[in-house]
């Protein structure tokens, strides 16, 4: 056989880069701020699972505390939570010469994180003060201000339908991991299907749905008589701060032109460090004209959320919940009383329901108007750029499906992290409540499955 030095350099190259090539990259070492993280973020969700949630340790261990954020990922079963059943809080150490990170509940918000290296000083929370209706309280109520009479027989066992419903679940059909699924037509529930460990009374966290959530909150407080300045906070009110030309609506349209540290804006600092909100969002510099541009970002939303509770101190949004039957609903805050409207708001698929209907039914709860007459056209309403590269457009605080194959002109969405999905679809007197605990590799197609039901209904 003749001698083919090429060949042989190549055969040989490849044995040497192959290897090399194949491996990943190296994991870097968990800081101490990863692991401060890690903990703040178990000691959360622990304790939101249990008090807002209704569920078992290790149904939250197996759903929350999987599939999340790389950097902590690996270390969240190195981490034990202490649980304090009687003071409903948790603590979750993390270093030996450091307080555990601590989250405590209350049944009007929630779980709180308290922020690193805090220790009990025996103060109460700003949310310790209120008070709302108990969780069930309308349970005996018809649906859907409670859950009598809520589902619809003639439609419930329609084998197709039965059928549609159930393959959510498995993740050959559309993707994700499917927690929960309820439709509702015609203002009953016709679909309701939910994971072992999961039923009707189950809240999980909404993540971005929340942000529709905080969209509508705005709605409530106009509507309660409240003008929401056009300048959206009070530490940008100083002449010569360009930042005072951002309006209320842009922070809802995702236009405030500011800078974020990542696309969509995760705010870590937050949600894993119990920052304090006004602080950690008043900081940011503008990057681009407001209405110039379009950059998903939670900052832009806890904006909002601040101009509302800035103009109407008294009104808070489990008062908007419990207005609407949504008693198993939290908006949790920061341990200053800041609601974290952006993605910390805790619900049940039923809930969620409730609010689709409040939009079908535009603005009006029980023949009282909830939101001012035309909510509804306006977060639907697109205004300035749009996002790149994503299937949906963006109204102010919704998402829109005006583009997707099979959806009506008017379809538009709630749509959060790992699968928290609300469709609204007025002319086919339509919601769809999708809820699962996804992974950012395997999404729920919920344009696709949208339209499959679309096709079934009539």
């Amino acid at each position: 056989m003749p001698f083919k030095p090429r060949l042989l350099l190549a055969a040989a190259f490849a044995f040497i880069a192959t290897p090399a090539l194949a491996q990943p990259a190296p994991t870097p070492e968990p800081t101490r701020m990863d692991r401060a993280q890690a903990a703040g973020y178990k000691a959360q969700f622990v304790c939101s699972g249990l008090w807002n949630g209704n569920k078992t340790l290790a149904d939250i261990e197996a759903d929350e505390l999987t599939g999340i954020y790389p950097h902590i990922a690996a270390i969240m079963p190195t981490l034990k939570a202490d649980i304090d059943e009687p003071a409903h809080q948790v603590s979750v150490a993390f270093a030996d010469d450091m307080p555990p990170r601590v989250a405590r509940h209350n049944p009007v918000t929630g779980c709180t994180a308290m922020p690193i290296a805090w220790t009990n000083d025996g103060r109460r929370l700003p949310a310790e003060s209120l008070e709302r209706a108990q969780p069930g309280s309308a349970d005996a109520a018809n649906w859907p201000m409670g859950d009598s009479n809520a589902s619809d027989p003639r439609i419930m066992m329609i084998t197709p339908f039965d059928t549609l419903v159930e393959s959510t679940f498995d993740a050959k059909a559309f993707g994700g991991k499917t927690s929960g699924v309820v439709i509702v037509h015609k203002g009953r529930i016709v679909q309701e299907r939910y994971k072992p460990g999961h039923d009707m009374h189950t809240a999980q966290r909404t993540w971005s749905v929340a942000k529709s959530i905080a969209g509508t909150y705005v709605g409530y407080v106009r509507q309660k008589g409240f003008a929401i300045p056009d300048r959206p906070v009070r530490e940008w009110n100083v002449e010569g701060d360009p930042r005072r030309a951002i309006t209320v609506d842009h922070l809802l349209r995702m236009g405030s032109g500011l800078v974020s540290d990542t696309a969509g804006n995760r705010t870590d600092a937050v949600y894993m460090a119990a920052g304090d909100v006004r602080q950690w969002t008043t900081l940011w510099l503008m990057l681009h004209q407001p209405g110039a541009s379009f950059r998903y970002s939670n900052n832009d939303i806890l904006l909002a959320t601040f101009a509302a509770r800035d103009a109407a101190p008294e009104i808070h949004p489990h008062q908007m919940f419990d207005a609407l039957g949504m008693t198993r609903t939290w908006a949790e805050t920061d341990w200053q009383g800041n609601y974290i409207l952006s993605s910390q708001v805790w619900t049940t698929a039923r809930d969620m329901a409730r609010m689709g209907l409040l939009y079908l039914n535009d603005g009006t709860w029980g023949g009282t108007r909830v939101l001012p007459e035309g909510w509804r056209d306006y977060v639907t309403t697109p205004s300035g750029p749009q996002p790149e590269g994503n299937p949906f457009g963006y109204g102010a605080s919704f998402w829109l499906m005006n583009k997707s194959e099979g959806a009506p002109a008017d379809a538009f969405a709630a749509l959060g992290n790992r699968g928290q999905h609300l469709v609204i679809i007025p002319s086919r007197d339509l919601v769809i409540v999708r809820r699962g605990y996804d992974s950012a590799g395997d999404p729920f197609d919920i344009a696709k499955f949208t339209a499959e039901v679309l096709k079934l209904i009539r």
